[in-house]
């Protein structure tokens, strides 16, 4: 019988359509095969040589010898640096100026090197440049919300296959990132406590769902997952701000995130997938009910009419199996 569960961060019923539930293994053929990559693409602005092909860079890590990572202003720009922050009203209708960030974090000069198959130190190098961007986005009085997210694969919303991640600061707050936050308030308020400190508890003592458990950070797929391998890894320390993360934590969730791709590369083969860093603002990191962590989406599964409708998600797995099943997979060591 299929089972409804409140998921209890985001607020959202899933359905976990257990008539309707493959198994684990079955989304693995479901994946095309990709062709190979060339290490170097001509066309490519992002290879190594064509820095003359993006806009001047705002950040670079590297030596004589080169650069590893990039930082540079996104070419077709969501929001402009450049302007006065301003709303509008008129009757019902709401405006504000499109003032912002949009970068690009450029993770490698290779074409090919797939975020799973890195160095955990290369991994760590990026989550440090993330952390570094996000600070200097949030020195911006015009921000309110700063996100970092990747997209890896046509079918989660990429253009170019060279790998990067993207960083959007935004002059409001999203209407996603405000509902977690109420519900983490009044979950504060109705106990005292932190509502993302009491799910990890909650999940670590369960187990069945966690795929790694380390001294500052554990991965795992959620109770009420919203859609097939839907992950989440959480920091044990509280804090309401991934500005906050130390030297050790950074280490330590460059494994994780090293160790859960790893695992979704050879256990799926090499699926679609976003990540995002959901966090509050630098000057909140101290506050008590909000709580930073990351969430790693493969795109398995599309939306359709009844979740365009309800708001509802229908999962076709069911969450113990999946985590099942990627605490099973052979991950090779680096």
């Amino acid at each position: 019988m299929s089972e409804l569960r409140l998921n209890p961060v985001t607020r959202e019923w899933v359905i976990i359509a257990r008539e309707r539930a493959k198994r684990p293994d079955d989304f693995k053929g479901m994946m095309p095969l990709r062709r190979p990559l060339p290490g170097y693409l001509k066309g490519c602005p992002f290879c190594a040589g064509h820095e003359d092909k993006t806009p001047p860079e705002s950040m670079r890590v590297g030596d004589g010898k080169g650069w590893r990572l990039r930082v540079i202003p996104n070419k077709f720009s969501a929001l402009t640096e450049e302007g006065e922050k301003k709303r509008t009203r008129e009757g019902v209708k709401r405006s504000i100026t499109g003032v912002g960030r949009h970068e690009v974090i450029i993770e490698t000069p290779r074409h090919n090197m797939n975020p799973a198959l890195r160095e955990p130190a290369e991994v760590e190098d990026i989550i440090a440049i993330y952390r570094a961007r996000f600070i200097d986005a949030h020195r911006d009085p015009r921000v309110e919300h700063v996100i970092i997210f990747k997209n890896h694969g046509e079918g989660a919303g990429t253009s170019l296959e060279h790998p990067h991640s993207q960083l959007i600061a935004t002059p409001v707050v999203p209407v996603q990132f405000r509902d977690r936050l109420l519900a983490s308030m009044h979950y504060f308020d109705d106990t005292g406590r932190c509502l993302i400190c009491d799910v990890l508890t909650t999940e670590v003592k369960d187990s069945s769902r966690v795929i790694l458990d380390s001294e500052h950070f554990t991965t795992f797929i959620p109770y009420a997952a919203l859609s097939p391998f839907h992950t989440w890894i959480f920091p044990k320390r509280h804090s309401a701000s991934f500005s906050d993360i130390t030297g050790a934590e950074t280490k330590d969730i460059a494994v994780h995130l090293k160790n859960l791709l790893s695992r979704v590369y050879h256990g799926l083969n090499n699926p679609d997938y976003n990540y995002v860093i959901r966090s509050s603002r630098p000057m909140d990191a101290g506050n008590e009910y909000c709580h930073w962590y990351m969430a790693v989406v493969p795109r398995l599964t599309k939306t359709a009419g009844f979740e365009l409708g309800s708001g509802m998600f229908i999962n076709t797995s069911v969450p113990e199996d999946d985590a099942e099943f990627l605490r099973s997979v052979n991950v090779p060591e680096n």
